[in-house]
């Protein structure tokens, strides 16, 4: 039996104003504090297995190319030409031929982002090609997550994670494999699925198979945290993994105790990475603001290499449960984009079991609001 032993919420605590999920300026406003100036969740170490490898992503205006150098290291460019600023890379993955060079005017750089050849400059005085690389992006490796930082000062990435490399250390993130990709496409503000993502009292209506899994009650959520927020939910009695059937025929990841092979872990680590961690597979969520209203989610699920080899492998019971959820969850984020933007919406009390939701609105405030520590904007992002 679960019962509602969270803290009192406190009188008075209602959602934020409509013009925080509606507002194009704040949004603006919102990139420049937040996703320009923290770490974000890029992809993962495997998609750069070798020397020229590479991905692209749009973090709002900024093109970013994430490659893996000739020696292997994972290194990040602003994927814009130092000569007139044509983009660089076009396909949104792909081998480089051990250089980068511009389609216009052949401008060619290593994978160091040094400029090694610039047609035609010969005639110009004081031309060095070494005044000239790629404008670097900061990178840092976790478990085999990569990430990246626009600020022309990132903030140490040990501060950003804590205590979240211990205390997901069973797990072996690095060693984990990618066995599928979804992209899905939202109508909604980026913190909406956040908010969506960050409590389960919906789950019971929406989610009837995955509450028949792990009780919507059973929820023991860490407090929120400056750059993270997050806790585990219990599975039932006689439920393996979150799947079809709540069954499976893969073993637990090796790493894990037996407390971890009864709980699955949900962490929204800000901005931009949902990280669900099972006693059997990884799930990881990247969510790419497009607009005020718009969030392109990268969804990869991710399982054990020794599992991944047995004859009878099989993903599709996780794919199936949790595309099925998704789908659940974006519809909600969508209903409640159009309910905000409405003229009748007006801020509501939350629930004592909505406090990492009070955690993200406290997140929010504190980075765009008037007391907020502004950076100086830097010339490589145009400001709105």
């Amino acid at each position: 039996m679960y019962v509602n032993t969270r803290p009192e919420m406190p009188e008075g605590v209602k959602t934020l104003p409509a013009r925080y999920y509606t507002d194009p300026a704040h949004f603006q406003l919102e990139m420049e504090r937040i996703h320009f100036d923290m770490w974000l969740c890029a992809g993962r170490t495997e998609q750069l297995s070798a020397p020229g490898r590479y991905f692209l992503r749009q973090v709002g205006n900024a093109s970013v190319v994430v490659l893996a150098g000739e020696d292997g290291r994972v290194s990040a460019f602003h994927n814009v030409c130092r000569h007139r600023g044509t983009r660089l890379c076009n396909a949104d993955e792909g081998q480089l031929p051990g250089r980068i060079q511009c389609p216009y005017h052949a401008w060619t750089y290593g994978l160091d982002g040094r400029l090694v050849s610039a047609p035609h400059m010969e005639k110009v005085a004081g031309f060095a090609e070494a005044d000239y690389p790629l404008q670097p992006v900061a990178t840092a490796i976790w478990d085999g997550h990569v990430f990246i930082n626009l600020s022309d000062r990132p903030r140490p990435y040990s501060e950003h994670l804590a205590a979240l490399p211990a205390k997901f250390e069973p797990w072996g993130m690095a060693d984990l494999r990618l066995v599928e990709h979804r992209v899905y496409e939202l109508k909604a503000n980026w913190k909406l699925i956040i908010q969506n993502y960050s409590e389960c009292l919906h789950c019971p209506i929406v989610h009837p198979l995955l509450h028949r899994q792990s009780h919507y009650m059973s929820g023991d959520n860490e407090p929120p945290q400056p750059t993270y927020l997050g806790g585990r939910m219990d599975l039932r009695e006689g439920v393996k993994t979150l799947t079809m059937d709540g069954q499976t025929t893969r073993a637990y990841l090796p790493g894990l105790g037996p407390d971890d092979q009864r709980h699955v872990y949900y962490y929204a680590i800000l901005p931009n990475l949902l990280l669900n961690l099972h006693p059997d597979y990884m799930l990881t969520f990247t969510m790419w603001p497009r607009a005020v209203d718009r969030t392109d989610v990268i969804c990869e699920w991710h399982f054990h290499p020794d599992q991944i080899a047995r004859s009878d492998f099989d993903p599709q019971d996780a794919i199936e449960f949790w595309d099925l959820t998704n789908r659940q969850d974006w519809e909600l984020s969508q209903f409640a984009q159009e309910g905000i933007s409405s003229r009748g919406y007006r801020p509501g009390p939350y629930s004592n079991r909505e406090e990492l939701l009070r955690g993200l609105d406290r997140f929010v405030l504190e980075r765009t609001g008037a007391g907020a520590a502004s950076r100086t904007p830097s010339p490589l992002r145009p400001q709105p």
